[in-house]
C-alpha cells in the first residue's frame, strides 16, 4: 500500500522536471508544489502530503515559520490597509474609511485600492529582498471593514463606509478590486471582509457580547455587504469575537456553514479575529463565551465549523486535539488547503519573476500620484454642514488666525489603522502654504485636545477681534474614539457614549465667538473645522460658527485639501455617510441590536444632520423625473432620469442619490433606502442627464423570516443631493425630483 501512495507523488515530480527542463535557463524546481504549470489542487496536495502535523498547525497561525526542507519561507497573514498600508514601510496615509465612504464615489474606492495594493507588493518585493518577514509585511490584508455603523457611539465606526448597506456593499465591492487586482492568474494581494457579522460594539464587551439580530434585519441590514462581497470573490472573511443569536461568529454553524459556504458558496478560507478563539475557552466571567473548556477543544472545535486562519495562539494546540481524539487530520488538511490556496494565488511558491507583481518598485510607494490621489478623497470627502456666506475664503486677508486643538496635530489626520510617511501636512501646514505671502498668519492652540489648561493667562482667544477670519479647528481623534486598548484616553474601551466633543473646546469656542462679535459693526467670521470619524453633538459649534466644514481623518494630505476647500479652490462635495442625531436620548439602547429607530432608513425622529447631506459653494437644481412607463411587472427594469442643473457661480461636483420607498408593505419596511448614487462634476451653469437603471431587486421587500419578495404596489423614487428626510431641506439641500412607480 505504501509503495502505491508513492506513485502519484513521483508522477508529479516527474511531470515537473520535464516541464521545466525545457527551458535552459530555469531553474527546476525542487517539488511539484512549486510548479505553476501543475493545477493548484494537485500543488496543495502535494504541499500537504510533505508537511508533517505540527508543520501543519503552524501554517494555520497568522504568522507562519519558514520550512527549510521545503523551501518554504516565513509568512505573516496579519496585515492591515484600511487606508493605506498600515503599521509597515512608510506608505500613503489615505483619508480614513468613513472619509471614503462620504465620498460616495465607487471608482475612486478602486483608485485608492488599487494604489494600496500597488504599494503593498512593491513594499513586499523591497522587504523579501532584505530579508525581513515581519508582522505586518505581507500580502494578505484585513480590509475593508463593511460592518454597518448602526449606533454612532461605535468608537470603530471610522473603519466603515457608514450606516447604509448599499453603500457598504459599493463601496466595498469596489475597494476588494482594486486590493486584489485584475490579473486571471494571481491576486496582486488578498482583501478580507470584516467582521463577520453582527459586529458593531459596544467595545468593552465584544469578546463575549451576544447582537441578537432577527432574520428580518439580518437580510435587510447586516448581511447584504458581506454578500456583495463574496459575489464578487473576496478571498478571505473574518469572523467576529462576539456571538450572533447565541452562537460565537467564529464557531457559528449559521454564519459558516449555512450562510457563508452553503447559501453563498464562499470558496475563501475564514480567519478568526486576533483572539476570538481564545474566548472560545475563556470563561464567561473572565470575559469570554466559555462554550469549551480547553484551548484543545476550541481548535478542534474552530476547524470543524470552517476556521482556516488563526490569528492568535489556539491553534497551537492541534496536535494535541488529534492526538485526543477531538479532530481528524484529515479535517485539519481540508481547511489548510482553503488557506493555502490564497498563497498559491499570490503566486508565493511559483519562481522569482514568473508573477507580474514581482516587478513593482518600491519608488511608487508615498509617489507624487498617490499624494495627489489621497489629495483628492479628502477633498471630495470634507463634509459643508453650515455656511452663511463666510465660505470661501479669500486667499488675500490681512490676517488669519489659525487655532484650536487640532489645528497642528498629526493624529487627526491620521485615524486608525494608520500608515505613516516623512509629509504629514497638518491643516495649519495646509493654510499656511495657500495664503498670499502679504497676508500675516497667527497661530496659537487656544485650548488643550479634552482639558482645560493649567495656565489661566490666555494670549490666544484675543486674536479672534484681531484677524479678518478666525479658523478654528476642533473635534475629536483617536485618543476619544477608536479600538479597545487603542484609545488613551477613553474612559469607554474606545467607544464613545459621550455625544459631545469635549467641553474645554467647546467653552473655548464661544470665547472667541464673543471676541470675533464684539465690533457689532464689524464682526470677524469664525469658520470651524472638525475632525473625526463619527456623528457628534455639533449643534451648539453650528450656532457659534459662521461655517463648519467637518473633514474626517483626511490623511497625509488632508492639510492642503482642507486649504483647497476653504479657500475656493475646491467646492466641498461630501455627504454624510452616516445620521447625526441630535443627541443619544434619540436612539435605542447601544446594546439593542435591533435597527429599529436606526439610521435614516428606521429612525423616526428629527436629525441634526441626515443621511446623504452635505453643502456645496454652488446650488444645484433638480428636474422632474422622467420615467419610460410608471407601470411595471416585478421582473421589470425600469429607466428613469433627471437633469441636474448648477445654477450657481462654482465649479463644483455633486453626488445624485436616488432612493425608493415603498408606499404600502404588509410588513414593517424601511422609509426608504439608497439604490444608487453618481458623482458628477458641473460647471457653472451646466447641466447634465442622470439616469438610473432601477431592477426588480429595488422593489423587494424583506419579511419578517428574513425572506426577500416583491408585493405589487405603488412605489416612489426620489433623486437629489440628499436622502429625502425633511430636514435636508431645511439645512440647505436642493429639492428632490420626486415620482411614483406601480409594480405589479
Amino acid at each position: 500500500m505504501k509503495k502505491i501512495k508513492l506513485i502519484p507523488i513521483a508522477i508529479l515530480l516527474l511531470c515537473t522536471i520535464i516541464a521545466f527542463a525545457q527551458n535552459e535557463n530555469t531553474v527546476v524546481p525542487t517539488f511539484p508544489f512549486q510548479n505553476p504549470k501543475l493545477n493548484t489542487e494537485e500543488r496543495i496536495a502535494d504541499l500537504i502530503s510533505r508537511l508533517n502535523l505540527d508543520e501543519k498547525a503552524s501554517q494555520m497561525m497568522h504568522n507562519t515559520p519558514a520550512i527549510p526542507h521545503l523551501g518554504i519561507l516565513p509568512f505573516s497573514y496579519w496585515n492591515e490597509a484600511l487606508h493605506g498600508i498600515a503599521r509597515s514601510t512608510t506608505a500613503t496615509v489615505f483619508p480614513q474609511a468613513i472619509a471614503l465612504g462620504a465620498t460616495f464615489d465607487a471608482d475612486l474606492a478602486k483608485r485608492v485600492a488599487t494604489a494600496i495594493s500597488d504599494e503593498a507588493r512593491a513594499s513586499y518585493n523591497n522587504t523579501k529582498k532584505a530579508g525581513y518577514f515581519k508582522q505586518y509585511a505581507g500580502l494578505t490584508f484585513w480590509t475593508p471593514n463593511i460592518n454597518i455603523f448602526r449606533d454612532p457611539r461605535w468608537g470603530r465606526g471610522q473603519e466603515t463606509y457608514g450606516e447604509d448597506p448599499f453603500l457598504t456593499a459599493t463601496i466595498g465591492v469596489s475597494f476588494v478590486k482594486g486590493l486584489q487586482g485584475e490579473n486571471p492568474n494571481y491576486l496582486k494581494t488578498a482583501a478580507c471582509a470584516k467582521h463577520f457579522a453582527v459586529h458593531s460594539g459596544p467595545e468593552k464587551l465584544r469578546h463575549e457580547f451576544n447582537a441578537a439580530a432577527s432574520p428580518k434585519d439580518l437580510e435587510e441590514t447586516y448581511l447584504p455587504a458581506f454578500e456583495a462581497l463574496v459575489k464578487n470573490k473576496v478571498e478571505a472573511v473574518m469572523c467576529a469575537y462576539n456571538s450572533t443569536n447565541g452562537e460565537p461568529c467564529c464557531s457559528s454553524s449559521f454564519l459558516i456553514t449555512d450562510i457563508l459556504r452553503k447559501k453563498w458558496h464562499f470558496k475563501g478560507h475564514v480567519v478568526s479575529d486576533c483572539g476570538a478563539l481564545r474566548d472560545l475557552y475563556t470563561p464567561k466571567n473572565k470575559n469570554g463565551h466559555g462554550l469549551v473548556l480547553t484551548q484543545a477543544e476550541a481548535a478542534a472545535l474552530a476547524v470543524k465549523r470552517g476556521i482556516s486562519l488563526n490569528c492568535g495562539g489556539t491553534y497551537e494546540a492541534l496536535p494535541e486535539a488529534i492526538q485526543k481524539g477531538l479532530l481528524t487530520e484529515k479535517e485539519l488538511n481540508t481547511e489548510l488547503a482553503l488557506l493555502l490556496q490564497t498563497r498559491f494565488k499570490l503566486g508565493l511558491f511559483d519562481p522569482e519573476g514568473s508573477n507580474p507583481n514581482d516587478n513593482i518598485a518600491a519608488e511608487i510607494i508615498d509617489s507624487k500620484a498617490h499624494r495627489d490621489l489621497a489629495r483628492e478623497v479628502a477633498q471630495k470627502s470634507a463634509v459643508l454642514l453650515s455656511n452663511n456666506g463666510a465660505l470661501p475664503l479669500s486667499k488675500k486677508l490681512s490676517k488669519y488666525f489659525v487655532t484650536g486643538p487640532n489645528a497642528a496635530n498629526i493624529d487627526v489626520l491620521l485615524g486608525n489603522y494608520h500608515g505613516i510617511n516623512a509629509n504629514l501636512v497638518t491643516i495649519l501646514e495646509g493654510i499656511a502654504a495657500k495664503v498670499s505671502p502679504a497676508s500675516q498668519l497667527h497661530y496659537q492652540m487656544g485650548t488643550m485636545f479634552n482639558q482645560s489648561g493649567i495656565n489661566p493667562i490666555d494670549w490666544a482667544s484675543g486674536n479672534a477681534g484681531k484677524s479678518d477670519a478666525t479658523i478654528v479647528v476642533l473635534g475629536i481623534s483617536g485618543l476619544l474614539e477608536g479600538e479597545e486598548g487603542e484609545s488613551l484616553a477613553s474612559p469607554t474601551a474606545g467607544d464613545r457614549l459621550d455625544y459631545n466633543i469635549p467641553q474645554n473646546q467647546l467653552d473655548y469656542l464661544k470665547k472667541l465667538k464673543k471676541i470675533a462679535t464684539q465690533d457689532k459693526a464689524n464682526p470677524k467670521p469664525i469658520i470651524t473645522v472638525v475632525t473625526g470619524g463619527s456623528p457628534m453633538n455639533l449643534a451648539e459649534v453650528q450656532l457659534l460658527s459662521d461655517a463648519v466644514l467637518l473633514v474626517w481623518y483626511p490623511g497625509e494630505e488632508g492639510g492642503n485639501a482642507v486649504a483647497d476647500v476653504l479657500f475656493g479652490d475646491v467646492s466641498p462635495s461630501g455627504k454624510l455617510p452616516v445620521t447625526f442625531p441630535k443627541s443619544l436620548e434619540q436612539l435605542p439602547d447601544y446594546e439593542d441590536y435591533s435597527m429599529k429607530g436606526r439610521t435614516y432608513r428606521y429612525m423616526n425622529e428629527e436629525p441634526l444632520y441626515p443621511f446623504g447631506f452635505g453643502l456645496s459653494y454652488t446650488q444645484f437644481k433638480y428636474d422632474t423625473i422622467k420615467v419610460a412607463s410608471p407601470k411595471i411587472s416585478k421582473k421589470q427594469n425600469c429607466y428613469i432620469t433627471v437633469t441636474v442643473s448648477n445654477t450657481g457661480k462654482f465649479n463644483s461636483d455633486e453626488v445624485v442619490q436616488c432612493y425608493i420607498s415603498d408606499i404600502k408593505a404588509s410588513v414593517a419596511v424601511p422609509n426608504f433606502q439608497l439604490i444608487g448614487m453618481q458623482r458628477l462634476h458641473l460647471k457653472a451653469g451646466e447641466s447634465q442627464n442622470v439616469s438610473f437603471e432601477l431592477t426588480p431587486k429595488n422593489y423587494e421587500m424583506v419579511t419578517n423570516e428574513g425572506k426577500r419578495t416583491i408585493e405589487s404596489g405603488e412605489f416612489k423614487i426620489y433623486v437629489g443631493g440628499s436622502s429625502p428626510v425633511k430636514k435636508s431641506l431645511e439645512l440647505g439641500a436642493p429639492k428632490m425630483a420626486e415620482t411614483v412607480i406601480l409594480v405589479k
